[in-house]
């Protein structure tokens, strides 16, 4: 047998790498909450705490400044960036018609499967907001999860890669927003909003599983403002 034959039999590699599996650790960071704005992170705790060496963290943290979600400040520290109103303002408005779009092909596309799963992050989040002393931190990845529950039934790869993306910048705003005013949970603003776009996606109604997304956004971008705790400028 030649080598070249014997080189055809061998099984594809996986072609992520530590630098795909550390980028998607601290994206979850970001996307979670679980970072707020003005957050440091440190190359070398990321490291070990991952268990890798600076090279992938390093990697790693390159694409995320690329994208907008990290920062290196004057003394080259790395950082969540700060958010002004008006940049928070056109996340909200841009996640609003995004996310509305998918779910509306969410309500149209989705499996019994999908609906099963947005059912049970639903109701996890329901546990966790209506306690009398809710986890803040639990509330915001909880709800995160809830969306990309509906958003793994639009069937649109892409769509959900974009929404990822903006999710890095989101996270950390809505995490410090909840951290100070956890009281935001006990208003129930998110729980109907979610409530009825489970119904929707239900009922397969696309465009009332849109409009409960998009005035879930809204409504948390509204309150968050409302607070005072964005830059001006």
């Amino acid at each position: 047998m030649s080598s070249s034959s014997a080189l055809a039999e061998l099984p594809q590699l996986d072609r992520r790498t530590l630098g795909d599996t550390t980028y998607e650790a601290l994206s979850d960071l970001l996307a979670a909450g679980r970072l707020a704005p003005g957050d440091r992170l440190s190359l070398r705790r990321s490291a070990a705490v991952l268990g890798v060496s600076v090279m992938p963290v390093r990697e790693a943290v390159s694409r995320l400044v690329a994208e907008g979600a990290l920062e290196v400040s004057p003394n080259r520290a790395i950082r969540v960036p700060t958010m002004t109103r008006v940049e928070f303002r056109a996340l909200a408005e841009t996640r609003m018609a995004v996310e509305g779009i998918a779910a509306a092909r969410a309500a149209e596309q989705r499996s019994e499967e999908h609906l099963a799963e947005i059912h049970r992050t639903e109701a996890a989040f329901r546990r966790t907001a209506e306690r009398a002393d809710p986890d803040s931190a639990m509330a915001v990845a909880l709800n995160r999860d809830l969306h990309f529950a509906i958003y793994a039934a639009c069937g649109l790869p892409p769509l959900r890669e974009i929404i990822a993306r903006l999710w890095l910048k989101a996270g950390p705003v809505i995490n410090l927003d909840l951290r100070a005013h956890p009281e935001r949970l006990l208003q129930g603003f998110a729980l109907r909003r979610h409530a009825e776009a489970l119904r929707a996606i239900e009922a397969r109604d696309g465009a009332g599983a849109a409009a409960a997304i998009a005035a879930d956004i809204g409504e948390a971008a509204e309150f968050i403002m409302s607070r005072g705790g964005l830059r001006d400028g």
